[in-house]
């Protein structure tokens, strides 16, 4: 599928699969069979564009403590709990929320994590610049702000400098879902969406392809779309 070059490494090329809503547990495992790979120089650096189902997320340096409301509550409401590797804390996931995990090798990049995650934040703002949103970051927490309103969040883990995880750009999801933590663990601030901020829902398929193409701008890659279809890749195409 992928052209090499002499050298031994990939072209700089991205490959780009938008998979539609994925359960969280199936995405986990996809990702880390595609870092495997990508580790192992068997593929090129990946996209996975997708949703999820309700879900939330606690990261290496989160806690129960900034879920406000009870296991019973969120099972109740169909909320799943994953307690995962990656960075940060508290994280909500849903319908309507745009998730991007970029498993791409840093090798090349020079091994800079901290320009790796202020690249993801501008491709970010760029994105929502095209949508006439202006977005801004925060110099001391990761992550993309309206005011003092987090619109995407940020949350990695990278192992032989090949990442995993990456960014959830609220399109339209409920924002109620939000009020159950302090997003990214902070309790003086709350999260918004873009159909909040403009007053309509874009379409997730014009958002997605923004994304796209600003990754390409600010990573400098060609962003190849895959022809497979989301469940042919989910059940290990790759």
């Amino acid at each position: 599928m992928f052209r090499i070059e002499e050298k031994g490494d990939f072209i700089k090329t991205c490959v780009v699969y938008r998979l539609g809503i994925v359960e969280y547990g199936e995405a986990y495992e996809l990702q880390k069979r595609l870092h495997r790979k990508r580790m192992n120089g068997e593929i090129p650096d990946t996209l996975l564009l997708l949703e999820h189902p309700p879900t939330l997320t606690i990261g290496r340096s989160g806690s129960m403590e900034n879920v406000l409301v009870s296991k019973e509550k969120l099972a109740d409401e169909g909320i799943s709990l994953f307690f995962i590797e990656r960075g940060g804390d508290v994280t909500f996931h849903g319908p309507g929320q745009l998730v991007g995990y970029p498993i791409m090798d840093l090798s090349s990049r020079g091994k800079d994590i901290q320009r790796y995650v202020r690249d993801i934040e501008e491709v970010l703002i760029r994105t929502l610049k095209d949508f006439s949103i202006s977005a801004s970051r925060d110099e001391n927490h990761a992550g993309v702000w309206v005011g003092d309103k987090e619109i995407a969040a940020i949350g990695l883990s990278i192992r032989r400098w090949v990442t995993m995880h990456g960014f959830a750009l609220n399109v339209n999801p409920n924002l109620e879902h939000f009020s159950y933590i302090n997003p990214c663990g902070f309790p003086d601030r709350r999260a918004t969406s873009m159909a909040q901020v403009l007053g309509h829902t874009p379409s997730m398929d014009e958002v997605m392809n923004s994304v796209i193409n600003k990754c390409s701008e600010v990573f400098g890659m060609t962003m190849q779309a895959c022809s497979e279809k989301g469940g042919e890749i989910i059940d290990g195409m790759v």
